[in-house]
């Protein structure tokens, strides 16, 4: 992260990493070797962060849908969000990068998910769905567009003003379902 995607090298993580030159390529051959590994990496560590966290916040919460807003909001902010959001951008000119990216972002999401479906009837599932995949595609936006910005507190106003306008867009039954308040699935 302290050298983004372009300044990381394999010999630079061989440095910083401790290990020789030779110990490093032994495990990674090539820069798309580590790539590859430390999105593998940033997926589980991602996934296993998020899934605890989010169950004990559900639980307790009085409004749900602000709820997975904020906890959208603290994994998309988190250290781990930045490296991710590079390997996106890289994987747009590097295929073998690109299917990883996009294989394990896949995974990542559907994890997630699966752990809302834990406190949301089955009516709500593809409604509550639509709605996360739009929370987090305006959240990017706005956290991707921040990143040059050195005041990050204004990327924070920005998301406290979509946050309205996306509570408005939810489908009638998300909104039913959020009135209600959260309650454990027996599915």
């Amino acid at each position: 992260m302290t050298y983004g995607y372009a300044g990381t090298t394999t010999p630079r993580v061989a440095k910083v990493a401790g290990l020789t030159r030779g110990a490093q390529v032994h495990h990674f051959g090539s820069k798309n070797d580590l790539m590859i590994a430390a999105v593998q990496h940033l997926a589980a560590t991602r996934t296993a962060s998020a899934i605890p966290r989010f169950s004990g916040r559900m639980e307790k919460a009085e409004d749900p849908l602000d709820a997975i807003l904020e906890i959208a909001w603290d994994i998309h902010t988190e250290v781990l969000f930045i490296p991710v959001a590079e390997l996106w951008i890289a994987g747009r000119t590097d295929p073998a990068l690109r299917g990883e990216v996009s294989k394990l972002e896949s995974i990542v999401l559907t994890t997630l998910i699966a752990a809302v479906a834990n406190f949301v009837p089955e009516a709500v599932h593809r409604p509550l769905l639509e709605f996360m995949y739009l929370a987090m595609d305006v959240l990017r936006g706005i956290l991707i567009s921040s990143m040059t910005d050195p005041d990050w507190s204004r990327a924070r106003r920005r998301w406290d003003r979509a946050r309205p306008g996306l509570r408005r867009a939810a489908d009638p039954t998300v909104i039913d379902w959020a009135l209600r308040g959260p309650v454990l699935n027996s599915n």
